[in-house]
């Protein structure tokens, strides 16, 4: 089931309707892309764009990658389907949260709230943006105000897919949608040409 009930916790009018896909089989990898791989692939061969090679605020090269657009990470898969002669791209937003759910039904892949324990978000209060730092019966945590190294908090979802929950955003190959209204039920990526994406 895509999307949230309508009785969840801080649910938004763009996590509806609830609907049923089907997802066909696709790999994903374990981590966000880490600093050091998008070295590696900034320094292939261009296909449509360039590619800054260190593009991020944090750095590590067992940090995520950060600060690059949708259009920078088409590119990173063009250039590492280009290198390696097997396909890759961003998957679909039905992909994806298939993936951070691996088969549960609660808010998180770890349970019905969570911590700063398990994953990297801002766990303090923010009054200017009314931002609580906690979820449901969560505590409020701390608020690193970087990103962490990748796995670090040792909390991979029944797939093995870890930092599903904080650290940074991750694309999906999708154009925005305000809502599920129409969405696919096949798991493919949803474009409406309404946006200029290069990928379709």
């Amino acid at each position: 089931m895509m999307g949230s009930p309508e009785d969840e916790l801080e649910r938004s009018d763009s996590e509806s309707p609830q609907h049923l896909v089907t997802i066909q089989n696709f790999c994903m990898g374990r981590y966000p892309v880490t600093q050091a791989q998008w070295r590696a692939v900034a320094a292939l061969p261009q296909v449509n764009i360039e590619l800054e090679a260190d593009p991020s605020d944090f750095k590590g090269d067992q940090r995520p990658v950060e600060r690059v657009s949708w259009y920078d990470t088409v590119e990173f898969c063009d250039r590492l389907s280009q290198h390696t002669k097997r396909q890759y791209r961003l998957p679909s937003e039905a992909e994806w949260e298939y993936a951070c759910r691996a088969g549960t039904t609660t808010p998180f892949h770890f349970g019905e709230t969570i911590t700063t324990d398990l994953a990297n978000y801002r766990g303090t209060d923010n009054e200017e943006y009314k931002w609580s730092g906690s979820y449901g019966r969560g505590p409020k945590g701390i608020y690193r105000e970087e990103t962490t190294p990748v796995s670090s908090f040792g909390v991979a979802n029944a797939f093995g897919l870890y930092d599903m929950h904080g650290n940074v955003w991750e694309w999906c190959l999708d154009d925005w949608h305000e809502n599920y209204e129409s969405a696919p039920t096949d798991g493919s990526p949803w474009f409406d040409n309404k946006n200029n994406n290069r990928s379709q």
